[in-house]
Order: C-alpha cells, then structure tokens, then sequence
C-alpha cells in the first residue's frame, strides 16, 4: 500500500487572481519559454527545439484553463424534481491531475465528493466539472480541496459537503527526496459531514469499498 500523509486544508476564498494579472502576449510566453530552454543549456534554434515554445504555450492553456471558468456558474442550474430523495449523493475516484504552485510539476490522483442535498440538486457532470476547474489551476491540494468543497457549499447550500483527494506529487517522485508512489490525502467537511461522525464514516467507508482497501 502507499505510504500516506494526510493533512487539513486551509479555506481560502475563491478568487480568480488571473483578473487582476496582465497576461503577456503569446510572442512574450514564447520567448520566455526560449529562454528557459537555453537556460537550461540547450540551443532554442535547434531543429528539434524550433516549435517548442509554441508547443509549450499551447499546453500551458489548456493545463490552466481553469482560471477562465466560474466553478459557482458552472453549479447554478439545479433541479428541485428529486422524487422525494433523501440522502447523500456522492461521485468517488473522478481522475484529476493538476500543478503544484511551488514547482509547476504535476500532482496526479482521484477525488471524492459527496454532498447532502437540500430540496435541490445538480447534475452530476457539474460536481467532476468543479474539480477539473480547480485542477486546471496552480493549485496546492490542500486549498484545492477546500475551494470544491467550498463552492459546492456556497453554490448548493446542502445540509453538508465531504470532499476527499488522494494524489502523487511528481514534484517529491521527480526531485527533493525523491520519493515515488506517496499518496498525499486531503480531506474538508461541511456542515452535516463535519458534525455527524457516523455521516463522516460513511463517505469514508463508501470510498474504501470501491478501492478495496
């Protein structure tokens, strides 16, 4: 089994810092990229290196087309025709990948979610596209797991929200210790799910069954 290291997120507020940022040009993200290369001791005119920074630049937007999405827009068309349901709704092992902000390396894993509904609730596909718009951001885990939870709660006003990530970051696999295949397990609960134990065990077991452990 994977060695495991849990830690609490801290809750920061959902704010799109790339509003306040000038963007730079393609041709300048372009060039910066030429730099790195040559910083890094290789000739940017080389044959093989010519359209890299294009390449680059091109998967840097979609790596971070996250900070162009509104999770909250994304969560604001529900529906109250529930047939009387009564309990948890909960996605489990939704693949993300995203980039740690320390090193712009990529942390790689599954997500959890699960929340109680009120009178309303969502489609699904909105709950899998919160967390690929978070994902799609320089992110740490900790406060990644904390803005889904976060905007579920703000966006859904459910009775409670439970988010649980799992992910191996490439940037202790790749450098430092150099560590491979530790799973780091972030956990936030609101509501219900912070102050009902059993709820809390629930969504735990119910992750534990799928995964075998």
């Amino acid at each position: 089994m994977d060695a495991i290291v849990e830690r609490m997120p801290r809750r920061d507020d959902d704010s799109n810092k790339d509003s306040a940022v000038k963007r730079p040009t393609q041709e300048e993200a372009e060039a910066a990229v030429r730099t790195l290369i040559a910083w890094a001791g290789d000739d940017p005119a080389r044959e093989g290196l010519l359209d890299t920074p294009k390449r680059v630049v091109k998967a840097y937007r979609e790596f971070f087309r996250g900070y162009e999405e509104d999770p909250i827009e994304v969560l604001s068309r529900t529906f109250e025709d529930i047939g009387g349901y009564d309990d948890i709704v909960m996605l489990r092992d939704i693949d993300m990948n995203s980039h740690c902000e320390h090193h712009m390396i990529p942390f790689i894993g599954k997500a959890h979610i699960a929340y109680f509904p009120t009178e309303r609730v969502v489609g699904i596909s909105k709950l899998a596209r919160v967390v690929e718009i978070y994902a799609r951001r320089l992110q740490t885990q900790e406060t990644m797991t904390g803005q889904i939870a976060g905007a579920i709660d703000v966006a859904l006003k459910p009775k409670g929200v439970a988010v649980m990530i799992e992910a191996v970051h490439q940037c202790m696999s790749l450098r430092g210790v150099q560590k491979p295949n530790v799973a780091t397990v972030t956990t936030q609960f609101t509501g219900e799910f912070k102050t009902n134990p059993a709820l809390q065990a629930r969504f735990l077991e119910l992750i534990r069954m799928n995964s075998g452990k």
